[in-house]
Formats: structure tokens, C-alpha cells, sequence
């Protein structure tokens, strides 16, 4: 069966997305996280206990180890292999992650974040964006309508278009990459002109004129 390639939009968006992560410092997303506890704090919290359902609602505010997810509403799903699966709603709901061993976080952001457990990949729809930091930098940024963001390989695909709403202008995918300096500082301005004019030459001497005789 001959395999034909999707819309150059999305070919093109999935490959800017993996050259960002070919880009980044190779750290993965923190380890340790997958075997962390997991906490939630909300205004308000209705349980099933038959199907493993909690939906938390009031300024939801999800931890687990340096892992936040931040939205108005989350509904919270815990398997029989024990994986959980959340979908976080908001006008805005937030994620955020520290990538292993170093100084770097992932962010990311979307009226509707759904996090799959077992896969450790997350979906942003609506408003989308996924950035990266050292810091309080930001290296890189990436817009469009939905945005799945793989933890586990730090990849990306993006999708322009429409989802719940255009993302950005167009409904096109809009990517932001930093230039990166060799030793993480800023260039050395160049130098300033000299704060005096450089002096004038002197003029040459004049030679007396004799004495007129009397």
C-alpha cells in the first residue's frame, strides 16, 4: 500500500518541532517524577469510586515531583495498571516540567491540557503553546492550535489551523528560536568613541624676522 504524506502544514510543523528537539541539550524530562506521589489541591472535589474518577474544580493546582498542572477544572483517572490520565481545563490551563540534570523547564499552556500517564505525553489544545527556559530564560517557543509534547523523547508536533479557535494569526504554527552563545553569555557591547576629540597638531614654529638696520 503506497503511504502518501500528510499536508505540507503539518510535515513541515512536525519537522521544525523535532529540529527544536535535536536542537536542546540532551536531558529528558526529570526521571524521577514517574515515581512521585501525586497531590492536588482544589476548592471543591467530587469522587467515583466505581469508575476511579476525580473531578476537582476551583483553582485546580496538581504536584507531582517537579511536575505542576495548574487549570479551573481536572478530571483525574487512575487505571487497573495504576497509570493516571488528567484533562485540565481553563481559559488557560498551565503545565510545567524540569528537564533532568539540568537548569532547563518545559512549559506549556492551553484552554484544555490532557496528560496520558502511560505514555508520559501531553496534549494542548486551544491557544496553544510550549516553550522552553534555562532559567528564567526562554530558548524556545512554539504556538499552534494543538501541541503534543512527548516527555519521555522531548519531541513536539504541531498543528496550525483551528481547534477550538485559531492560536495565531492565520492559523498557522508560529516558532520562536533563541540564538544560543557559546558560553551562555551575552556579547560584549562594542567599544564606546572616545569621550574627548582627539587634540589638534601643533603648528609649526615661525621663525623671527631679523632686526631692520638703523
Amino acid at each position: 500500500m503506497t503511504r502518501h504524506p500528510g499536508p505540507p502544514s503539518r510535515l513541515a510543523a512536525r519537522c521544525v518541532a523535532l529540529a527544536l528537539a535535536v536542537c536542546a541539550p540532551a536531558a529528558l524530562a526529570e526521571r524521577a517524577d514517574r515515581y512521585k506521589p501525586t497531590n492536588v489541591e482544589s476548592d471543591r472535589m467530587n469522587y467515583d469510586d466505581l469508575k476511579q474518577v476525580n473531578v476537582f474544580s476551583g483553582a485546580v493546582v496538581l504536584t507531582r515531583g517537579t511536575i505542576t498542572l495548574r487549570g479551573d477544572r481536572l478530571v483525574l483517572q487512575q487505571d487497573a495498571e495504576g497509570y493516571q490520565y488528567g484533562t485540565a481545563t481553563g481559559r488557560l490551563a498551565s503545565f510545567r516540567q524540569k528537564r533532568d540534570g539540568i537548569d532547563e523547564w518545559v512549559e506549556g499552556y492551553g484552554e484544555e491540557i490532557h496528560y496520558d500517564g502511560k505514555t508520559e505525553r501531553l496534549r494542548f489544545t486551544g491557544r496553544a503553546k510550549v516553550r522552553r527556559l534555562e532559567g528564567t530564560r526562554v530558548v524556545d517557543e512554539i504556538e499552534g492550535a494543538v501541541i503534543v509534547y512527548d516527555s519521555r523523547t522531548e519531541q513536539y508536533e504541531v498543528e496550525g489551523g483551528t481547534a477550538t479557535g485559531p492560536s495565531v494569526a492565520g492559523g498557522r504554527v508560529r516558532v520562536v528560536i533563541q540564538p544560543r552563545l557559546g558560553d551562555g553569555a551575552a556579547p560584549s557591547p562594542s567599544p564606546a568613541p572616545p569621550s574627548t576629540p582627539p587634540a589638534r597638531p601643533a603648528a609649526p614654529a615661525v621663525a623671527p624676522r631679523p632686526a631692520e638696520p638703523r
